[in-house]
């Protein structure tokens, strides 16, 4: 019988754990849209609710990115896809149950949790695209700079990236899908332009403002791994 080997470094299990769970809650959320008002100018926005918790799913597959390379990076977008429809087979299992004798009004938990199929389809379009275009961009922009300017690369990636998913996300959820499933008119092309221009403004400012926190996050866990590398005994 082998030896147990010793679990991996906490940080790549923490940043893969942010992601699906910043995945999982902005898939849970999205089907309420909320409205943003900015600071000094007074616009309002409007946008998704889960644009804030997508937002972190960058921040946490740019750190992937960089400190473990492109090819773990595309699994954890690839397992977080899955688990995307776990997490949508488990609350929609939850909402067919019989309720018991004190739950809550079967209808209200089922409005609040079952995100419409249309999200659902918008979403998962979107993901699929996006996520994997990100890593592709990271990596592209990392060549061409040699690896130099974690910046630029993170910004990069992340407004490019982000652009395809609020395009995608939108114009299926709530244009393209209620249409072709008969679930009810879209919205109508000026709603569907400023739910655009709302998440994608609020996204774009998310990946400049999460920049010194990537380098931060980046120089801390490449430190913490370095440390316990040196201090790991070794094996005979």
């Amino acid at each position: 019988m082998s030896e147990a080997r010793d679990p991996p470094s906490v940080a790549p299990i923490a940043l893969v754990g942010l992601f699906v769970t910043a995945l999982v809650t902005a898939q849970l959320v999205s089907a309420k849209l909320i409205s943003i008002t900015l600071p000094l100018v007074g616009v309002a926005l409007s946008m998704p609710g889960g644009t804030l918790a997508y937002a972190a799913t960058y921040f946490a597959s740019d750190c992937i990115s960089e400190l473990y390379g492109r090819r773990f990076a595309r699994r954890v977008v690839n397992v977080g896809f899955a688990m995307n429809l776990v997490m949508l087979g488990l609350v929609w299992l939850t909402i067919r149950s019989p309720a018991a004798a004190g739950s809550i009004d079967p209808g209200t938990f089922a409005t609040v949790l079952g995100a419409g199929t249309n999200i659902v389809l918008g979403s998962l379009c979107a993901y699929l695209v996006s996520q994997n275009w990100d890593v592709i961009a990271f990596h592209r922009i990392r060549e061409w700079t040699d690896g130099e300017a974690l910046w630029l690369r993170n910004v990069g990636s992340t407004a490019t990236s982000q652009l395809i998913d609020t395009v995608i996300f939108t114009v299926v959820a709530f244009a393209l899908a209620p249409a072709l499933l008969d679930i009810g008119a879209g919205l109508g092309a000026e709603v569907i332009v400023g739910l655009v221009v709302g998440q994608y403004v609020a996204k774009l400012s998310i990946a400049v403002l999460d920049t010194p926190l990537v380098y931060a996050a980046v120089g801390w866990l490449r430190a913490r791994e370095r440390g316990e590398s040196a201090g790991s005994p070794s094996v005979d």
